[in-house]
């Protein structure tokens, strides 16, 4: 068993990221008599672990591509929470487009970024597909509507975590839109707002307005946590403490929007309006992780589409996946009043 608590994320809204922000991570591995170590802060040989999770003591709170996909290629993980945040998801189209909704999509040229080295990497592929998807459907339409172009996507050695790529993902394609070599791209999040109007975008379809969360399911919603199998029959009472004092952060960050946006400013490298643009007044009041039969149906629908379009080397029983003790008693703990400070 290892002797650090080892943690990743990705730079968005969650509690987790939160509890970490505030310091409440690194003493709750103190209390346990472990080191706390962030990926993001990591060397490569560990940052890699974040698409992979193989690494023994990780617990992981990010986008459900490379969770699901790292699950399909058998890295020992469970699933021990999910969080849903809209994050501003849009079709952008260029500045002279006359296209003005989802039934308008048909026949276009969508860019979509090429495969990755391998299918948990492969994320922002996955994410702009089903993002194109979900819109297409809105209108009455498939992906067999439109014309899938990719974009070449520069793979740097030093973009070694998904919070690296996600403050890239939202140029990636930009310039061809611009040049006028697809018609379409799907961006989503807080910087995804200011490139938009840097450049002139427009929305042609906010899938952020749209009434059912189902049209809204991508990389990011529903957002899954997962630990290593190993920490989990190990240490459980540690996994537990990280729930808890992630609800305890929820909690926190249902009375100080402030607070939670300065957070996000550092963590999604963006300027106020951005984060206001994507997240918008209400978000903090709901980041507290759950597992109901909502989200989890939702994490399926998810796994479904990746399984069908290539992104999982197999598919699995999403129930067996699931391990819901540590949340049901990390509730049982900050209810109590009992959350370690």
């Amino acid at each position: 068993m290892t002797d650090t608590l080892w943690y990743t994320r990705c730079p968005v809204p969650t509690a987790s990221g939160l509890a970490h922000s505030l310091g409440w991570l690194g003493d709750a591995a103190a209390r346990a008599g472990l080191e706390f170590g962030v990926l993001q802060d990591a060397g490569p040989e560990l940052a890699g672990h974040h698409f992979l999770h193989d690494l023994s003591g990780l617990i992981r709170e990010g986008g459900n591509v490379p969770a699901l996909a790292a699950r399909a290629q058998g890295s020992p993980t469970r699933l021990i929470g999910l969080t849903w945040i809209d994050e501003a998801q849009a079709i952008l189209v260029g500045p002279e487009s006359t296209v003005g909704g989802p039934a308008e999509l048909a026949g276009l040229r969508i860019g979509v970024p090429a495969w990755a080295q391998d299918q948990p990497r492969s994320f922002p592929r996955a994410m702009a597909l089903h993002g194109f998807a979900n819109a297409l459907r809105l209108g009455g339409h498939t992906l067999a509507d439109v014309r899938v172009t990719e974009i070449g996507v520069e793979r740097n050695p030093q973009v070694r975590t998904e919070v690296q790529a996600n403050r890239r993902v939202v140029t990636w394609g930009v310039e061809e839109l611009l040049r006028g070599e697809v018609d379409a791209i799907y961006v989503k999040g807080a910087r995804a707002q200011e490139v938009a109007r840097e450049h002139g975008l427009r929305v042609a379809v906010d899938l952020d307005a749209t009434e059912a969360k189902r049209f809204r399911v991508n990389n990011g919603t529903p957002r899954p946590i997962t630990v290593h199998e190993e920490l989990l029959q190990a240490r459980p009472e540690v996994v537990v403490e990280f729930l808890a004092q992630s609800l305890r952060a929820a909690d926190w960050a249902a009375g100080n929007l402030t607070g939670v946006r300065d957070v996000l400013q550092r963590e999604t490298l963006s300027g106020p309006e951005g984060v206001v643009a994507a997240y918008g007044e209400n978000f903090h009041r709901d980041l507290h992780p759950s597992l109901s039969d909502e989200r989890i149906e939702l994490i399926g629908v998810q796994k479904q589409f990746l399984y069908t379009h290539g992104f999982l080397a197999a598919d699995f029983d999403l129930d067996s996946w699931v391990a819901p003790e540590p949340l049901a008693r990390a509730r049982e703990i900050v209810e109590s009043g009992k959350v370690p400070a």
